[in-house]
């Protein structure tokens, strides 16, 4: 037996946004990602599974950025596509934990901005 179209699409995800960042912030963010203990984790409400699903998105965008020259790489924007159900997490972390481990101002002000246009 088959599963319907509808169930697939919900079993993905459903609907997807769309996050436009810059490639160096979208490596900073996942490697803040990485960085998170497996207690702050739990303060989270996440497991491990969690993370490395979040972690999935982010690491897809290496394929678009292979196309980059390499000295136009760190700037070139990138186009992020995630499920819906995603971005609240995200931005939970991004407001939570991202500012302890950030080291550049500008890009935690760039990020917060693009998750809360796509919300």
């Amino acid at each position: 037996m088959t599963r319907g179209l509808g169930e697939r699409w919900r079993q993905r995800g459903g609907r997807t946004v769309r996050l436009i960042l810059a490639f160096d912030d979208i490596m900073e963010f996942a490697l803040a990602l990485l960085s998170v203990p497996p207690d702050e984790l739990e303060a989270l409400g996440w497991t491990f599974a969690d993370r490395k699903r979040l972690l999935d998105h982010f690491l897809r965008s290496g394929k678009t950025a292979q196309r980059v020259p390499r000295d136009a790489l760190g700037q070139s924007l990138i186009t992020l596509r995630l499920p819906r159900r995603d971005l609240a997490p995200l931005r939970h972390f991004a407001r939570r934990e991202l500012p302890k481990v950030a080291s550049n101002a500008a890009m935690l002000d760039r990020v917060l901005r693009v998750l809360d246009e796509a919300a």
